[in-house]
């Protein structure tokens, strides 16, 4: 199935997880998996929160940030790729100059 993210409505997601300003996200769900190109503006946030019925594959695609994680924190820029294992949490934080966006997959588990 193909899957074309301009051609999703665009969610805004305020305060998301209780992070700051806002998440904007094109989301796929079936049910089983959600996945979603989501868009943090400078500043902007999702808040810490725990994976308790699922993991998550987070790859950014441009901009830069930096994850939160139960064993500290890992700096992300364009082409890495974090993994939240179920049952872990984490938060993503744009502190850089320019709007973070990134590709998320999350299957229900």
């Amino acid at each position: 199935m193909k899957l074309i993210f301009d051609e999703m409505p665009l969610k805004h997601l305020t305060n998301f997880y209780g992070g700051e300003k806002e998440l904007r996200a094109n989301m796929f769900a079936d049910g089983r998996n959600k996945i979603l190109r989501g868009r943090l503006a400078p500043g902007a946030s999702i808040g810490y929160h725990c994976h308790e019925t699922s993991s998550e594959v987070i790859y950014i695609l441009s901009g830069s940030g930096r994850m939160l994680t139960e064993s500290g924190e890992e700096r992300l820029t364009a082409g890495d790729c974090h993994y939240c294992e179920l049952g872990n949490s984490h938060s993503l934080i744009n502190d850089g100059a320019e709007e973070l966006v990134f590709f998320a997959v999350v299957p229900q588990q």
